[in-house]
């Protein structure tokens, strides 16, 4: 079984923000998929189904973005996941808006999603998908985390739904035909090119 966790904040205030975009993707997938995220269990909204012909828990965390190794931790526990059975969804300020990088390991880069997922299950070996959110604009110290919580632009709105749909095609391509596959088709500096990994 693969657990795919997008991350982000619970509630409708923090819905439409780039900090979000993991929940979002989560949630692509369980429409494409037939999933219900129906389930709260350990601290996540949950749905399980299949994808590929294989198993998949789908998981938004509900403990806000800087605890969310609480409830990937007791998600992997209670299904007995190993790390590479675990595909982490978030957002990135490090890339531009619409760039996208499969990883199968790395850093948190910053993320304290990231981060507390590292810091909770003892490894940052696991296959992430993550999401450029960088505005193209510079931010000035300590304005990163305003950026993240704002609302999406005009313009980001108008790229969301493709953004968000390749994204999802990413994490689809992870658990039929594993990362490195999947980081020569998807990995991307912006929207319309590819590049090699």
């Amino acid at each position: 079984m693969y657990l795919v966790a997008g991350l982000g904040n619970p509630g409708e205030k923090y819905a439409a923000t780039p900090h979000n975009l993991g929940f979002l993707v989560v949630d692509v997938l369980a429409a494409r998929h037939s999933i219900r995220l129906s389930r709260v269990e350990c601290q996540a909204v949950i749905g399980q189904g299949n994808i590929g012909g294989k198993s998949v828990l789908l998981a938004k965390p509900q403990t806000f973005m800087n605890l969310s190794g609480v409830a990937v931790k007791s998600l992997m526990q209670k299904n007995e996941l190993m790390p590479e059975d675990l595909i982490l969804v978030y957002d990135e300020l490090a890339l531009p808006w619409g760039g996208l990088r499969v990883r199968p390991d790395g850093s948190a880069a910053g993320h304290n999603g990231v981060q507390d997922v590292i810091d909770k299950i003892g490894t940052q070996t696991f296959p992430r998908v993550r999401l450029g959110v960088h505005p193209g604009y510079q931010l000035t110290s300590g304005k990163g985390a305003d950026y993240l919580l704002s609302r999406f632009t005009r313009q980001q709105t108008e790229t969301l739904d493709e953004f968000v749909g390749f994204a999802a095609d990413a994490t689809e391509s992870i658990i039929a035909e594993g990362v490195s596959l999947s980081m020569t088709r998807f990995n991307r500096r912006a929207p319309g090119t590819t590049e090699e990994a």
